[in-house]
């Protein structure tokens, strides 16, 4: 026997048909199910985003189910391993994942049936704990207050040195992000940092150029 052969024999060897009994493999779908529950409980905790999407929400948790079935075909046989592999290669996702927790959330309902699917349950209870602990606790790390967006309308094209008074007056900060002169008045966009909005908007209205005052809270930096 060459060593070609002998190197196939043993490759094959390796992934002779294992006839996995069903018990087992219902009591690992049965397992990764109750943990594919737990990360959906875990993430309708944590999610604050205001847009909810359940057929994400039940799609997440399920996927860990369906991710566990497939590592138990693939330990099967080398031709079933082969198979799901040029399956999974030409699969395409088109739905955008915006959110960065969502991404943690899929990636860690994947994860967790690749582990529950490879038999390590107890490798699959810690990392859930660890996760869920982690995420329990980086919820109470305070963080910067994000700035607010002020836009102010006014009539009067030479009034910026009045509204960058008020702005000043009332904010910890402050950055201009646009201006649009007009010959008959002017517009502004600044980022602010304050505490007092009430006070900062009723201190512009009494200016008698500007004509309008809106603050908008942002989700991120704003450019423009």
């Amino acid at each position: 026997m060459s060593f070609q052969d002998a190197i196939k024999k043993s490759v094959l060897e390796g992934f002779s048909a294992n006839d996995i009994p069903v018990s087992q493999m219902i009591s690992i779908l049965a397992i990764t199910f109750v943990i594919g529950l737990y990360i959906y409980l875990i993430y309708k905790l944590i999610n604050r985003t205001s847009i909810y999407s359940k057929n994400y929400h039940i799609s997440m948790a399920m996927i860990s189910v369906i991710t566990a079935g497939i590592i138990i075909a693939m330990q099967s046989s080398i031709v079933i391993s082969l198979g799901m592999v040029g399956a999974l290669s030409i699969v395409r996702f088109r739905t955008a994942i915006k959110d960065t927790m969502d991404l943690l959330f899929l990636f860690w309902s994947i994860g967790e049936g690749i582990i529950c699917g490879a038999g390590l349950f107890e490798l699959a209870i810690v990392v859930a704990l660890m996760v869920t602990i982690g995420l329990l606790l980086l919820q109470f790390i305070p963080t910067n207050r994000k700035p607010y967006v002020l836009i102010v309308n006014s009539s009067d094209p030479e009034g910026e040195d009045d509204i960058i008074n008020s702005v000043s007056n009332y904010s910890k900060g402050y950055k201009v992000k646009s201006r649009n002169l007009k010959k008959n008045g002017l517009d502004m966009i600044i980022e602010v940092r304050t505490t007092q909005e009430k006070e900062l908007l009723k201190s512009l209205n009494k200016i008698e150029s500007v004509d309008n005052t809106s603050l908008l809270t942002q989700q991120g930096e704003i450019r423009i």
